[in-house]
């Protein structure tokens, strides 16, 4: 993570960054953000998962976010899955 903000405002990016490389410095792709005071985070959880399979380490801070992003991921696809597949109840017949 890559601290922005200002004082007593810290917000983060989330970055992949090579281990030499100081905190704030260099870094290899930004993959998202992560505010804490306003609780916001994204983050590209296909991006995160493919540098993880290449040997990148996440803090915990990071993981604990990829794991909040899958499960609002998988919360909002059930409830739109569960929308789409509810039976549309034909209107009542009016008598005349």
């Amino acid at each position: 993570m890559k601290r922005i903000g200002t004082t007593n405002m810290p917000s983060y990016r989330i970055v992949v960054a090579d281990a030499r490389f100081q905190r704030d410095g260099k870094t290899v792709e930004e993959l998202g953000f992560y505010d804490p005071k306003h609780s916001k985070e994204k983050i590209d959880v296909a991006r995160a998962e493919y540098w993880i399979s290449k040997g990148a380490q996440p803090s915990e801070t990071v993981s604990s976010v990829i794991k909040r992003v899958k499960a609002k991921a998988a919360a909002a696809a059930a409830t739109t899955t569960a929308a789409a597949s509810a039976p549309v109840s034909a209107p009542a017949e009016q008598k005349a």
